[in-house]
């Protein structure tokens, strides 16, 4: 393949969201590994700036398919929960707090407004935005996806299932991060491979840039837990119920409780649920951590003694790290049940009630260190050849 194609790296790392900003990066040491003066663009459903933060400076895709339509570009799903996000979700989680807050409030009871709205704050006419076929880019060299994840796309409508399938078929290369995913996508007749999920690589690839960020060591001397929740776990009962938990765990191990946020987009976490949750906390040692940087977030799990919340790639950097880890539901939690479903080592906690966490992570904590590591190397090593087709298809041979 010449080496003159662009190479559109295309992903939801256009808002702060913690896995999703990972895997430009992935994907793009991936690629550079194979040539390093490859230069990838990369694009979201919206132009955004997150340099500040550890991400990228992202085009829009649909500007760049009405300058580059009929050229032979290369595209790269960079993975991510990208095949149930429908326009409406996507549209509000890149707008700032308060503005996304005004839109719910005016659009939310409205359907059909809504989804106008949402098809005009991103310039497409998509029913699944972050799922891009041919019909975008109709001569593209090749368009693939590298290890995404669908766990709730059989509960989607049929209109919505039947855009993504039809994208989805006209793709050079499919791999998802789960076997639901996969086992969905097989009943509609696509074949998809099975990979670990980007992230996954985080430990073999940037572990040095990460080991110069400073976690929250200096504040804990006995060692801490790396603690997350997103804001819909904010009602005062469940707040209780996590402070209670917290309590427990800090009383019983000694160590720290790091309150971090990995993801400040709307529908994510916010720090006002973490000081109300921590106000009702008896345990002394808890410190909320403010940096919306990826590279500190990343620090911060790494120099943990393991993670428990609800995020996804809160789990995934603890897998890579070979670190105790345990993810907690309250509503939805269908992606972490998936992969953990996958991936995870036997016997390990997968995904957990409130009322479980303190048991649920002093198993956690007492597994073989040793299998937690080999774990991560052997899944670090499936996602390294799992991209292997996609960097053919990107680079040539």
């Amino acid at each position: 393949m010449g080496s003159n194609r662009r190479i559109i790296v295309f992903g939801a790392f256009d808002r702060h969201n913690f896995g999703d900003m990972l895997f430009a990066h992935v994907v793009a040491a991936l690629l550079a590994e194979r040539r390093p003066n490859v230069e990838p663009i990369f694009a979201g459903c919206a132009r955004r700036e997150l340099r500040a933060h550890g991400g990228h400076g992202v085009a829009a895709l649909s500007q760049l398919a009405a300058r580059w339509r009929d050229e032979p570009v290369v595209l790269i799903h960079a993975g991510g929960e990208l095949l149930t996000c429908d326009a409406w979700e996507a549209a509000v989680m890149l707008k700032n707090p308060d503005e996304a807050q005004a839109c719910i409030a005016r659009y939310e009871s409205r359907a059909a407004d809504r989804n106008a709205w949402a098809r005009a704050e991103l310039g497409m006419d998509a029913l699944a935005p972050y799922v891009i076929g041919r019909g975008m880019f109709p001569r593209a060299a090749s368009i693939s996806f590298d290890a995404i994840g669908g766990a709730t796309l059989d509960a989607r409508d049929a209109a919505f299932q039947a855009e993504v399938l039809a994208k989805l078929r006209s793709a050079d290369d499919i791999s998802v991060r789960d076997t639901h995913t996969q086992a969905f996508l097989k009943r509609a007749g696509i074949d998809a491979r099975l990979v670990p999920d980007p992230a996954s690589m985080v430990a073999e690839l940037f572990d040095a840039r990460i080991r110069t960020r400073a976690g929250a060591c200096r504040a804990f001397p006995r060692g801490y837990l790396a603690v997350q929740f997103s804001a819909d776990f904010g009602d005062d009962a469940t707040l209780a119920q996590i402070a209670h938990q917290l309590d427990l765990i800090g009383a019983s191990t000694g160590l720290g409780i790091a309150l971090f946020r990995a993801g400040a987009a709307p529908w994510h976490d916010d720090i006002a649920v973490y000081e109300r949750m921590a106000a009702r906390m008896r345990h002394p040692s808890v410190t909320i951590f403010d940096s919306l940087d990826i590279w500190d977030i990343c620090a911060l799990i790494a120099k943990s003694d393991g993670y428990a919340g609800s995020s996804l790639h809160g789990r995934i950097v603890a897998m890579a790290y070979g670190l105790p880890r345990v993810n907690i539901a309250h509503a939805d939690a269908a992606k972490q049940r998936a992969y953990a479903s996958t991936w995870e080592i036997a016997g390990a906690p997968g995904v957990v009630s409130i009322a479980e966490l303190h048991a649920a992570m002093h198993e956690a904590r007492a597994m073989d260190r040793a299998a937690l590591r080999e774990t991560a190397s052997a899944l670090a090593k499936a996602h390294r050849a799992g991209f292997e087709r996609v960097a053919r298809s990107a680079l040539g041979p």
